[in-house]
């Protein structure tokens, strides 16, 4: 039954997604006729060639969609990865028509800004629907339409999890019919408020007598041996079936799920900046620095000044600390503290109040304008602007002995500001706090990420979260 609404859905998503892209091409066109921000270099084609041109953007849009996987089924994907993936989409599909009119058809002159009006358009406008027919079939499974019958098959900590991730998502549209328990002791005893229909043995029975639309095994892993045996019992129903593997205290960072020759292979832990996303990143940092350092060189100009007259000593201060796969490097700041601050006590976090400041080090710190030689580093490939702040060798070689994962944060570029930062955890705060906020940053990193922790870093620091 579910299957045959999921056509339908399907059919319905592909024969929408037609539409939108013919009328935004038509739209496209007559705007770009009667709205003349620019005017045009020579005749805009014909009506009728613009049209004729559809039959060849429709079928290429339809490709790269289906490509992309816009019409793969999408009950429990986020909103906003669909409307990723319809940029990308959008996106892709645009160049590949551009590409193919420019090399191919030498009769007609199409405006480049009749693209543009149709990229943003079409972007716009699928974004719209498709948000639009989520949020009310969500809203219609809230209400128990279109549901998807599931049973778990096990009753351990991990079944009981994905248990109430399921429940605590109503929109999702899944109905749990009820566990299968390993021993049948236990049939009688419900978890999460649910009943425990029977044991393992009963598996093909229950998927007869019971309306099953998808069998979840979630085994602990001393049990998962037994999943080849109980697929065995049901290898000739058409149910669909899903494993929640049990990785114990494996800590996992960015997740992921692989193939690897038609091997499942799962990921555990990895960096989020490989190719594009490690180039795009690299990209905003240095753009990013290189115009921070002109806007604000009057002011670094200025402290630099104010430094040399009020202590004696060098202006910056140069200090180890450990960066992107534990590499040190050299990291910049203003000198804000005696020439011999750690004479005698040796490598020491800084306090809020601390003796060894400075006058003008005292106001620096509290500004954090100290930090703001870092640029450079930014500039060097050093740090990025956002991410976990470095820390010096020794403090890292004691705090992996003492916090779980805190080597994790090393899988990305320290930042001169950063998720744990905006919150309050920097300075002499705790140490298992910022790592907690560090990996949070890592497992969602994204640019729009970035330029949200940009932008509250200045009232973070105007509210003085965590200087010293």
């Amino acid at each position: 039954m579910l299957k045959r609404y999921s056509q339908v859905f399907k059919s319905l998503f592909f024969m929408l997604d037609m539409v939108v892209i013919f009328g935004c091409w038509i739209l496209a066109y007559v705007l770009r006729l009667h709205v003349k921000l620019i005017p045009p270099f020579s005749n805009m084609p014909p009506f009728r060639e613009h049209l004729h041109l559809s039959l060849f953007i429709i079928p290429s849009y339809m490709l790269v969609f289906k490509w992309i996987g816009l019409y793969k089924p999408a009950r429990i994907r986020q909103i906003k990865k669909e409307l990723s993936n319809i940029f990308r989409a959008s996106s892709l599909s645009l160049l590949l028509v551009i590409f193919a009119i420019y090399f191919f058809n030498k009769e007609f002159y199409y405006s480049r800004l009749t693209f543009i009006y149709f990229w943003i358009l079409n972007i716009a406008a699928l974004s719209f629907f498709r948000t639009a027919i989520r949020k009310s079939l969500r809203e219609l499974r809230k209400r128990g339409y279109n549901l998807r019958h599931i049973l778990i098959v096990g009753s351990g900590d991990l079944a009981r999890e994905v248990a109430r991730k399921i429940r605590r998502h109503l929109e999702y549209g899944f109905n749990i019919l009820g566990f299968l328990a390993k021993d049948s002791g236990e049939v009688d005893i419900p978890i999460e408020g649910i009943n425990v229909l029977g044991s393992y043995k009963d598996l093909k029975k229950i998927i007869k007598n019971k309306d099953v639309d998808q069998v979840i095994f979630a085994l602990p892993a001393k049990e998962e041996r037994i999943i080849r045996v109980l697929l065995g019992y049901i290898d000739d129903e058409s149910i669909d079936i899903t494993v929640v593997p049990d990785l114990g205290n494996f800590f996992t960072l960015r997740k992921r799920m692989d193939e690897l020759d038609g091997l499942p292979v799962i990921t555990l832990r990895e960096s989020p900046l490989y190719g594009w996303a490690r180039l795009s990143k690299r990209i905003f940092d240095t753009l990013g620095s290189f115009f921070m350092v002109i806007f604000l060189s009057p002011l670094m100009c200025l402290i630099v000044l104010l430094i040399k007259l009020g202590s004696r000593g060098p202006i910056f201060y140069m200090q180890e600390r450990v960066g992107l796969d534990s590499e040190k490097f050299n990291m910049y700041k203003f000198r804000t503290m005696r020439v011999d601050a750690e004479a005698n006590t040796g490598p020491v976090l800084a306090k809020e109040d601390d003796a060894r400041r400075t006058k003008i080090g005292r106001i620096l710190r509290k500004t954090s304008l100290d930090e703001l030689p870092q640029l450079f580093n930014v500039l060097r490939g050093d740090m990025s602007l956002v991410g976990p702040r470095p820390e010096r060798p020794i403090f890292v070689d004691e705090l992996r002995k003492h916090i779980p994962n805190y080597m994790l944060r090393h899988k990305i570029k320290t930042g001169i500001t950063g998720w744990a930062q905006i919150h309050g955890w920097r300075g002499n705060t705790s140490f298992e706090k910022r790592i907690e906020y560090d990996l949070h940053y890592i497992e969602h990193w994204s640019t729009w990420l970035d330029l949200k922790i940009l932008f509250l870093t200045i009232p973070a620091i105007i509210k003085g979260k965590g200087a010293c």
